[in-house]
Parts: structure tokens; sequence; C-alpha cells
């Protein structure tokens, strides 16, 4: 520990310096506030400091007394200066409008559906027709580069992946967070990040890391979005959705609401050769959800360089699962044995809330600038399963066997965190980032066992178990970028503590583990000139094991499907290197290379004898890819604009397994297609079409069949702009699914599973309040801290 507490203290520097303060105003002729007026200050023309005043009010820093110049610009407005004396009181600018006036300017800017950075892909959700008029993780599955397969396993260019939302790790995984993203509408999201190596300020966990930012309203006063969007496939779908913003003075307070109603089907067929006969066993489960998002915020300016925050975030879901699956049992000379017909049904709500306090301060003119976040999230989730089998012989008749269970159970989870990221200069041209944070999770399960008979039950003590499992980390990270003319240079170190125990006070089992790691990154970019760039990357991270996986508790679908979790999981470790060369910012080619050892992974295992079929999770050997990644952006006219990915990869999987082990490889690809057509500008009416290609893949022993998509929607603006309206139409020619294989020694089986994704969604919003927009959309300090809530 002692090591930790020193690595910490070299990591975290002081920052403390005296320094004077010269705050001020700024006003138009009329003694109106203006926004984001650039304010400077110089001594003997040199620049000591410079700032953006923030609804009129501004704060330079300096050091010595003196005789100064302070002087202001903004666009449409005559520059001013002044001689000041410092110290001194605090001074008032008034600026007149350039008298050349502005309405003779028009400026236009399109943002593009997918925008490519240094560090980060991003999906502009809110200009994408198609990801419009549905939930959250419906649009996560059309960001570039993201794969969501059957399990509800979210995948980035076939990578572990930690999912944020506006900055903050969701801490939720599989169908916890799927379920939590399906209740989400679309149309509260801005734009999803996808960042392939994440920096060091990011948490180690999670290969990427994807972030999804939602919508914050950015016009003074009060102004409010309303969304309405229809969804029709076998089984009809609806969402409404709000977003407001009120800002005046000091205190700016915003807010959202979100409400879904799902109904949808999704299929999962089984086939398993166990030697002596076939088990064929075709699913079709239909589930309803009735989902409740929401956030509340404010922010208080407590002085020109401090901000205080609160914000508030709930998630609320009702919902329930019927399913029947009717298994034939056949000989090796495909004759009849005997059928049986399971049906499964569950009820199931989950209530989710989170609870943030923020305080920011910016020194030296936002040079210097310290944010500090405490957050408390508890979560909950209830579940009562039933399941009934019976068996009937090849004539028709039923077998006394029956089997009828009731299994009700329970999930609480409370996350404490604290952080805090100071960023600062180091002579004048390295700019440095540090911080600390610690987290302590815990997460209680119940699962109860009771066998029905009528109308009574009865425990089954055996099949029950209680499990708890707890999680502490502490870590502290610091990176420092530059850039020395054509070269840009970034490096980054985060040391991560963690402890961990998993309890199974049902079967007295205690698991426990303690572990030190440094995760290293470092990004080296040169710039050729204005139109070749070439840059290298590599990261070092770690991929930890959901909650669910790791809970021991023997969850049967009947009497010969059992799933049970893993308290002994460790966590995988993984290695990125990446190196791109980029021509004119529209052309990029990546070659990369991903190494994970210590791969966990779902797997399994069919007992030939008891036909008992197994699912579990364990920690396999190594996965190794490599390959190539083409990306660019195509402007064949003003109406049109293409995004095409193609990559194409080597994969092998290596590991031992049962009584022997593998050795796999593969040669795979992926492609995607997005073009969008202005048909008229007048009205903003456009159209979108989209195309996706998966190839094969390799998981442990499970071979995935290639798949494709296609989703095609228009968009048009009406009530004067006020309204837009949007049509799409996803996966035309239902080709989204996953079948998978599995022949491996004595174990050969194979699913098919398909998540209803054909249908068509009709979406509308409004707009409304009052409509006057800063003068500029700011990127403060605060917002490239992971975009907080403004």
């Amino acid at each position: 520990m002692k090591n930790i507490f020193l690595f910490l203290i070299v990591l975290f520097p002081c920052f403390a310096q005296a320094q004077s303060r010269l705050s001020g105003k700024v006003k138009d002729s009329a003694g109106h506030p203006l926004d984001a007026v650039t304010i400077t200050l110089k001594r003997d023309d040199k620049q000591i400091a410079s700032a953006f005043a923030d609804l009129g009010n501004f704060t330079l820093s300096y050091n010595d007394a003196g005789t100064y110049v302070v002087s202001a610009s903004l666009v449409g407005y005559e520059p001013v200066q002044a001689s000041v004396q410092l110290p001194g009181d605090s001074l008032v600018l008034v600026m007149q409008a350039d008298s050349k006036g502005l309405e003779e300017v028009t400026v236009t800017f399109k943002r593009p559906i997918i925008e490519r950075k240094v560090d980060r892909i991003t999906f502009n959700v809110e200009n994408s027709i198609l990801a419009s008029g549905g939930s959250a993780w419906e649009a996560l599955a059309k960001a570039p580069g993201l794969q969501v397969n059957g399990s509800n396993h979210l995948t980035a260019n076939r990578k572990g992946v930690q999912v944020y939302m506006d900055g903050k790790p969701l801490n939720l995984s599989g169908d916890d967070l799927a379920a939590y993203l399906q209740g989400l509408p679309s149309d509260l999201v801005s734009q999803i990040e996808v960042f392939s190596n994440p920096p060091a300020k990011f948490e180690a966990e999670g290969t990427s890391v994807v972030n999804i930012i939602t919508k914050k309203a950015k016009k003074q006063g009060f102004n409010a979005t309303l969304n309405s969007g229809l969804t029709q496939g076998l089984y009809t779908g609806y969402n409404a959705s709000t977003t407001f913003n009120y800002r005046k003075d000091k205190l700016n307070v915003y807010g959202s609401y979100g409400f879904t109603h799902r109904h949808t089907f999704q299929d999962h067929d089984v086939s398993i050769d166990y030697g002596d006969s076939f088990w064929s066993s075709p699913n079709r489960s239909v589930s309803q959800s009735d989902n409740h998002n929401y956030r509340l915020g404010a922010d208080f300016q407590l002085a020109p360089n401090q901000v205080l925050g609160f914000l508030v975030t709930g998630s609320n879901r009702a919902g329930n699962n019927d399913g029947q699956t009717l298994t034939q049992v056949t000989n090796r000379q495909m004759a009849l044995d005997s059928t049986l017909r399971t049906d499964n049904y569950s009820s199931n709500s989950s209530n989710q809330y989170a609870y943030n306090l923020n305080y920011n301060l910016k020194l030296d003119s936002g040079k210097r600038s310290l944010n500090i976040d405490v957050d408390y999230s508890p979560y909950q989730s209830e579940i009562s399963a039933y399941a009934d089998n019976l068996t009937f012989l090849s004539d028709g008749q039923q077998t006394p066997s029956r089997f009828h269970i009731y299994t009700p159970s329970a999930q609480h989870i409370d996350i404490y965190s604290g952080k805090a990221d100071y960023t600062y200069q180091l002579f004048g041209k390295w700019d440095l980032s540090s911080g600390i944070k610690y987290s302590s999770t815990q997460s209680r399960n119940d699962f109860d066992y009771f066998n029905r008979e009528g109308s009574s039950v009865t425990a089954v003590p055996e099949n029950s178990n209680h499990f708890i499992y707890t999680e502490r980390t502490a870590a502290a990270y610091t990176s420092v970028s530059s850039t020395f003319g054509k070269w840009t240079l970034q490096g980054g170190l985060r040391g991560e503590y963690t402890q961990t125990k998993g309890n199974s006070l049902t079967l007295n089992s205690v698991n426990a583990r303690k572990y030190f790691k440094l995760f290293p990154t470092a990004f080296i970019q040169y710039k050729v000139d204005d139109d070749n760039e070439m840059q290298l990357n590599y990261a070092y991270r770690i991929e930890r094991p959901e909650y669910n996986r790791l809970n021991p508790a023997k969850r049967f679908s009947s009497p010969y499907n059992v799933y049970v979790g893993n308290p002994a999981l460790q966590p995988a470790f993984v290695q990125n290197v990446e190196f791109s060369y980029t021509y004119k910012q529209d052309y990029n080619v990546t070659a990369y290379y991903s190494a994970t050892q210590d791969l966990f992974s779902n797997i399994n295992v069919q007992d030939n004898e008891t036909k008992i079929y197994s699912g579990t999770h364990a920690n396999l050997g190594s996965s190794v890819s490599t390959g190539i990644r083409l990306s660019s952006s195509f402007h064949p006219s003003g109406w049109w604009d293409m995004n095409v990915i193609a990559e194409g990869y080597w994969q092998q999987e290596k590991s031992a397994f049962l009584t022997s082990s593998y050795d796999f490889h593969l040669i795979s690809y992926n492609a995607s297609l997005n073009q969008t057509f202005t048909i008229d500008a007048k009205s903003a009416l456009k159209a979108e079409i989209s195309g996706t290609l998966t190839g094969p893949g390799i998981q442990g022993i499970y071979r995935v069949d290639h798949s494709s998509t296609v989703d095609a929607g228009i968009k048009t603006n009406v009530l004067h702009g006020l309204g837009t309206l949007r049509l799409a139409v996803n996966d035309i020619f239902n080709t989204k699914s996953n079948y998978i294989r599995i022949n491996y020694l004595d174990q050969h089986s194979s699913f098919f599973h398909q998540v209803e994704s054909r249908n068509v969604a009709l979406s509308f919003s409004y707009r409304f309040g009052k409509n006057v927009a800063a003068s500029r959309s700011r990127s403060t300090a605060s917002e490239e801290e992971r975009k907080r809530a403004q």
C-alpha cells in the first residue's frame, strides 16, 4: 500500500499559486450583456491572459501590478480596447454594433453523420434519419464499428466495451445494459463517441470506450423540444420524450423525460447432436415493457470561474416475457422419440438512479482547472420466473415426469465513487491532466428455487443461492501532451489498485483477489503537411467480468437446460497497437494489432449421457486479431455524401478446454456504407440509406456465421422549420441474425438467434421556446472533461 500512496502523490501535483485577478463585464450599447466575447490582457505588447465572457462576465489573472491593455472582440461588433492600472476596480466594456451589419453574411455548417477525430469516431445520432425515433440501444447498433450479438453483448471492432453516458460509466452490462438503453429514446441522444484506444483519464476497464452524449439545450431563456415515435413490426411500440433548458444569469436548469413502450419478439433455436439422438428446440419469446427515463440538473455560477452543479438521473422499467419451446427428440434414423413442451414466463422490474455533485474551478483564465465529482448510484431489479415442462412420447401420450418451478430473484447494487481531475500547463508548452478516483461497489443477489404443485410451492434450498460481490478500486492517472512543429505527442499512465470478493453464502464459498496494475497509453502524430498525417497509438487495458457472470446461482429454463455463473472468473488484459495514415481528413487507413490474455467467454457444455445442456463462463487462453481498416468520406456532389468503412483481418483463438486444446484461425471482413441525399435544401428534405456486412468470426469454440442489414429513411422539416418528420425502414431484407456453431471433441450444437429488427419507424420532433442562441458554441474545460451537463 505504501507504493500506491507514493504513486498517487507523484501523479497529483499541488496547484496552488498566488495570483491577482481582474473581474469585469462587457455589454452592448443598450446595456445587454454579451456572451462569448474574446477578452485579452496585454502588457508591453505581450499577451498575459485571455478569456471568453460568460453572459457578459469575465475574469483575467495577472502576477504584477502595472499598466495593462484590455481588448475585446466579437463578430458583429467593433473591437474595443482600454488601458487600465492594476490592481484596480472592476472594469466595464461597452461594444458598438459593427456598422457593416451581419445581415448580409450567411454562414452554414452541415455536421456530418460520422466525424473522425484524433482519438475517436463520433456518430451524430441527431443528424441520422435511421437512428432517430427508436431506442438508444438500436442507435448503438447503427454506430460505425459497434456490434451487438444475440446475447446482448456489445463490442467495438470485436473488442470489449465499457459504456459511458455523458462521461460517466453506466456500470451495466449484458441484458441489464440492453434493457436500460432500450428504454431510452434515441431522440434524447445527441452523439455516440467510440474510442478505440481510450486515453488515460478514462477508467482502465474496457478495451474500447463508448460514450453516449445526451442532448442539452444551449439557448438562453426557456426552450424545449418534444419528440414522439411509433415503431411497427409484428407488434407496435411507441415512445415520447422531451428536453428542456432554462438559463438566466448565474443559474442553468435543464432536464429530460422519456417514455418507451416496447412490444417485440425474438427467436432462439437450438440444435444439439448428443451422438445417439438429435434435439431440435425452436423457441419464440414475446416481451413487453414500459420504460421511464428522466434527468434533472442545475448549474450555479458561484463566481466567474467557479460552477457548482447537481444532477439526478433515473430509470424505471417494468415488463414481462412469455416464451414457448417445442423440443423434438429423434434417433439416429431421424424417427421421432419424444417431444418436450416448455413454457417460460417471467415478470421483471428494475430501478436505477444516479446522483452527482460537481464542482468546477478555473484558474489562470482557464489555463488551469480543477473538477471534482461525487456520485452515488443505486440499482435494483426483481424477476419472478416460472418454467413448466411436459414430455410426450412419439404416440402423443404424456409421461408422468413433470417439471414446474418458480424462481424469484432480486439484485441490489450500490456504487459510491469520488474523483478529482486537475488540468494545468508545464513550462508553457506541455498540457497536463492528473486525477484520482475511488469507487466502491457492492452487489447483493438473492435467488430462490421452488417446486410448484398447483398453488402450493416447496423450497429447494440446494438449488437456491445468495451471493454478495464487493469491488473497491483506487486509481490515479497523469496524461501529458504537446505539439512541436509537425509532431504531436501524448502519453498517459494510469494506476489502479483493486480488491474483489465474491461470497456465496449458500455454498459457503469465498473468492477474493487483490492486484495493482499500471496501464500506459501513448500517442504520436506527425503532420507531413496540410493534407497528410500519420499517427501511432498504444494502450494497455483490462476487462473485468460483469457482475452477472460471477453469480453461481443455477437458473433452469427446462429440466435439460441450465445456466450458472462462475465466481472464480479472472479479469482479462488487452494490448492494442494502431498505426494510421490520413489524407485530407477524408481518407484513413489503419493497421492494428490486438492481443488478449486470460480471455473470459460464454461457454456451452453438453453432457451426452444426462442430456443436460449447460451454459456458463470461463477464462480461456489467448485471442489475437490483426488487420487493416479503410475508412473514407466522399462528396460526389453538394447533395450527396458517402461514408465507407471496409476491414479485413486475421484472428486466432487458442486455449486448453475440456480434455484437449484448440488453435483456431480465421480470415474475415467487415464493411459498411452510409449515404445521405439532400433532395430539397429549402425544406431540408433528405434521404439516407445504410448497409452493413459482417463477416464470419470465432470466439473460443464458437464459430459465428456472417450477417448483413440494409436500412433506409427520409426526413423533412415542417411547421416553418420548428418541426421535423422522419420515416425509416430498418433491416429491409430481415437478414440481421446470429448463427453460431460448436464442433469440438464430442460437443456438437448450433444456435440461431434473431431479435425482431425489421420494422417501420415514424417519428416527429417539435422545438419551441425563446430562440436566442449564444453567439458561439463554446468548448469549455468542463465540456472537454467528458461533456459535463451544462
